[in-house]
């Protein structure tokens, strides 16, 4: 499964490669999530465990990487449902969507959630049996929804559920950070929570200011780094949204030289070790279980500067490929890293 993603990743990146540049977290986005019962986007993700977008997905016991927030065309934005406030039920496909309905405090409109919401712990004492690459209709239906949370809707879901008056709401992958604070704010405004997300909005935006702002100064070069999705060397450039986050820190990513038609290119080991990078995060920890020893016993890798300084970062696969409130978290584990790494020069 694990190479059948990845294989994936490689076709789908090419088809979205001129969907937008986010080199520019700050960048202001379009995108914004949409009600609809019958529009549909062109995929540009992966398998059941990684790439957040159809629908964002991950969970602990999966066997593939779970780190490629991949980007979307923008979905245009239409009308809201009927019905909204806290008298809506809810079912989520999207485990990015599943958080930020939690973070904004309107879960007790949610009746059900796809296999991979595995957070916050909460969301597993809802049914969460529901397949969000093969959706079942029928099964949907028995939860009696109001609407359905996509993130993409890839199958064409909205188009059967019509008939049956449930409606999808898409939120697509996040291009930007932006695209991410309209996501919450449009639940906030579907579920009658505006103020609490506001306040999630205001909170994230507050602490990532502090991380960056707590920065040493930046060095004369800035540090280098190589983000791993999966022991066959796949990566994410800065045209991504991962990407984009790294940039926050000032880091320079090597995986920008090899882009050529796909965002998220395979690197081989002869070039990696060239680039040296000093800082190597692990974005395939649950799925794959790599590890800084792992890392070490590659072969010509203790050449690296990242691995001889002990500069390999085990992150959390969940959050690298969901665009919600914990990327804060992420990019605080990130900006730890580079801070260690500059004192220690």
């Amino acid at each position: 499964m694990h190479q059948r993603f990845l294989a994936g990743v490689v076709g789908l990146s090419l088809v979205v490669a001129a969907c937008g540049d986010d080199s520019s977290i700050e960048q202001s986005s379009d995108t914004t999530t949409a009600i609809t019962t019958s529009d549909t986007t062109t995929p540009d993700t992966s398998p059941e465990t990684t790439v957040e977008t159809v629908p964002d997905s991950t969970a602990t016991d999966t066997t593939a990487p779970t780190t490629v927030p991949a980007t979307t065309d923008p979905v245009d934005t239409t009308d809201a449902p009927d019905t909204t406030g806290d008298e809506l039920r809810l079912l989520s496909l999207s485990p990015t969507l599943t958080e930020m309905v939690f973070a904004i405090g309107a879960d007790d409109q949610l009746v059900a959630v796809d296999s991979f919401s595995n957070y916050p712990p909460e969301a597993l004492d809802l049914p969460h049996e529901l397949s969000a690459y093969e959706p079942n209709v029928e099964a949907i239906a028995g939860y009696e929804p109001d609407v359905v949370l996509l993130s993409g809707d890839f199958t064409g879901l909205g188009d059967q559920l019509e008939p049956l008056g449930i409606e999808i709401w898409d939120g697509p992958a996040a291009v930007t950070l932006d695209d991410t604070y309209a996501q919450l704010e449009g639940l906030g405004e579907l579920t009658g929570n505006t103020d609490e997300a506001a306040e999630v909005v205001a909170g994230m935006q507050a602490d990532i200011d502090e991380i960056v702002a707590g920065l040493p100064p930046e060095p004369d070069e800035p540090l280098t780094y190589f983000h791993e999705l999966g022991p066959e060397l796949y990566t994410a450039t800065s045209d991504t949204f991962i990407g984009a986050v790294y940039g926050l820190l000032g880091l320079e990513n090597i995986a920008d030289a090899a882009a050529d038609e796909t965002s998220y290119p395979q690197l081989n080991a002869e070039f990696l070790i060239d680039a040296n990078p000093d800082l190597i995060f692990l974005a395939d920890t649950k799925c794959c279980g790599e590890s800084l020893d792992t890392v070490t016993a590659r072969p010509g890798w203790d050449a690296i500067a990242a691995v001889r300084n002990g500069a390999v970062i085990e992150m959390d696969d969940d959050i690298a490929s969901r665009w919600g409130p914990r990327i804060v978290d992420y990019l605080r584990t990130a900006a730890d890293a580079v801070q260690a790494q500059l004192a220690a020069a």
